[in-house]
């Protein structure tokens, strides 16, 4: 099975390239802007008449009186130069709908070609408590996983954490000295706020030239192997951790231990990244320090911007670790893609790696590296987000004050429901909330963090969603689809319609999010298909229609509720009963 466009331009494409004489002539299918043009619009047809030095609008009703006959199609009609409005037939909208509601399926197709692919994502510094700057790495490289792997393709996660480098032989200092005043060899109580504790370490490291020499020789002994120091390394590396993954859990992020791909995991490798980079040669000494030059990077006035491999005391530097990744996801995973799911900020440094391991045959085809950039969220002043103190804000504390006003908002419009109830629908909208706020917008894009307007039970928001999905099911649990009639359903009005084409824009719209990683794509939809539903609602009476009506509104509810539900778990959205 494909999707309706691919069926689309399979037909269409085929009667253009008849028609024009063209073997590669092909038809790009899209959604019709409004319904009197019809469901689709099918376009190529002026661009192949320009090439030809031909009438397009000629070409095109050659082309429609060429399609074959089929069951999709009810009629086709050129409009304007060349255009070619679909229109898709009311058997076969009835018959494809009767088939999800029977199997409660969305009608996603599997993917022809399934590829193995790479996702970096989240990647928080273990040296801190993640903050609100973690959140649209971890949401978007989530969804995108979600995405890809519903049609088909095998997923590998990896998160590139920062467990390695010199701000470790700080902390690892510092907790040597808080243990060795408080004679406790345990992990202390302070550690329980790593901000906090990072804070003290970094400031001792600035101003007391004694310890930051101390913490420099810390690191030379972990990265050494020093077992002492990998002792401690690696009981606050656990701690760290244990704070990650609560903020996972309780955000739905399907990170694991197994997903784990630290820096540290790269650090047996990086002698021999170097020893490859010579023997290819493209490493050049600079000011003591082992760097690549690539003609395509330079700086201002055109001096060559260096790519450091090796600093000049011999340490190892992101670039170098992040060659070793490629050379693993390209040769050890063979995957065919890598998505770096980091913010726009990084973008120099990734095209210099990217462009090294290529010039080092440590990413060769068919794996293509991709940076899925991402801009910042900003505060009301368009500011990076920051607390009230000028702070960075935890983002468990950004999830904690997401749920109480949430709760003050549910408690507010039902303040009947019992205490459990609210406080379970609290999470739920107040996690989604913050969540699709940031998926819905455009990922490239810095946007405003606004709790009123993600909260806004109206709009392109998770409330509105949730509520419109919970709606639909109390519709549901009034009247159960009569299975006999479902076979038999009929779409005669043009709400019904409307709707019907709607929910067959599904499996396309991932294949979009798929192809170009935004899931804005997705929430739009999923925003537009909650407005069809509305006025399906209000255009068509459910529960008081006669019987053939009642069983095609209820099988329409019923895939709605089922696409609703699933494009938000693709998100990374959970349902609720009520609200």
């Amino acid at each position: 099975m494909q999707t309706l466009v691919k069926t689309l331009e399979s037909l269409i494409g085929t009667a253009l390239a008849t028609a024009s004489g063209q073997v590669d002539a092909a038809a790009q299918v899209t959604p019709a802007g409004r319904p009197e043009f019809g469901d689709y619009q099918a376009n190529g047809v002026m661009s192949l008449a320009r090439q030809l030095r031909t009438n397009p609008r000629e070409l095109a009703m050659k082309t429609v009186d060429l399609v074959a006959a089929n069951p999709v199609i009810s009629r086709l009609e050129v409009a304007g130069p060349g255009f070619i409005n679909i229109h898709l037939a009311d058997g076969f909208l009835a018959t494809t709908i009767a088939g999800a509601t029977r199997h409660a399926d969305p009608l996603i197709p599997d993917c022809p070609q399934p590829q193995t692919i790479v996702v970096d994502y989240s990647s928080p510094n273990l040296a801190k408590e993640m903050h609100v700057g973690h959140l649209r790495g971890t949401i978007i490289g989530d969804c995108l996983v979600r995405v890809l792997e519903r049609i088909g393709h095998r997923v590998i996660r990896q998160n590139h954490v920062g467990d390695w480098g010199t701000q470790f032989g700080m902390l690892i200092t510092q907790l040597q000295d808080v243990q060795k005043a408080s004679g406790d060899a345990r992990i202390p109580s302070a550690l329980a706020d790593l901000e906090s504790f990072y804070r003290d370490a970094k400031s001792r490291f600035d101003s007391d030239a004694g310890f930051a020499e101390r913490a420099r020789a810390a690191v030379v002994r972990l990265q050494g192997g020093d077992e002492a120091a990998r002792v401690l390394w690696s009981l606050f590396i656990e701690e760290s951790l244990g704070h990650c993954e609560a903020v996972y859990q309780r955000l739905g992020i399907r990170l694991t231990r197994d997903d784990l791909k630290p820096e540290s995991f790269y650090n047996n490798e990086l002698a021999g990244i170097v020893k490859t980079l010579d023997e290819k040669g493209l490493l050049t000494e600079s000011d003591g320090a082992r760097c690549v030059f690539l003609p395509e990077f330079t700086g201002k006035d055109d001096q060559p911007l260096p790519v450091i491999i090796q600093k000049s005391d011999g340490g190892y530097l992101y670039a170098t670790t992040d060659l070793a990744a490629v050379q693993y996801r390209c040769h050890t995973l063979q995957a065919q893609r890598v998505l770096y799911v980091v913010d726009a900020r990084q973008s120099l440094h990734f095209q210099q790696v990217f462009a090294v391991a290529r010039a080092a045959g440590m990413a060769v085809s068919p794996c293509e590296l991709l940076h899925i950039t991402y801009g910042t969220m900003m505060g009301p002043d368009g500011r990076p987000f920051k607390t009230r103190s000028g702070g960075t804000v935890k983002l468990v504390e950004l999830l904690d004050e997401g749920t109480r006003r949430a709760y003050d908002l549910v408690t507010s419009k039902n303040p009947q429901l019992d205490e459990t109830t609210r406080q379970e629908i609290a999470r739920v909208v107040g996690i989604g909330a913050i969540k699709y706020a940031d998926l819905s917008k455009n990922r490239t894009s810095d946007y405003i963090f606004d709790w009123d307007s993600m909260l806004a039970l109206d709009g392109n928001t998770a409330p509105y969603l949730l509520y419109a999905y919970t709606r639909i099911n109390s519709v549901l649990k009034k009247q159960d689809t009569d299975e006999a009639l479902v076979e038999s359903i009929v779409i005669t009005q043009p709400a019904e319609r409307q709707l019907a084409v709607k929910l067959l824009q599904f499996a396309e719209v991932l294949e979009t999010v798929a192809r170009d990683y935004f899931p804005s794509h997705l929430c739009t939809y999923l925003h537009e298909l909650a407005g069809s539903f509305m006025r399906f609602y209000e255009a068509c009476p459910i529960l008081k229609a006669a019987p053939r009506e009642r069983a095609t509104r209820l099988a329409l509810a019923r895939s709605t509720a089922v696409v609703l539900k699933e494009g938000l778990a693709l998100l990374g959205l959970e349902t609720l009963d009520q609200m």
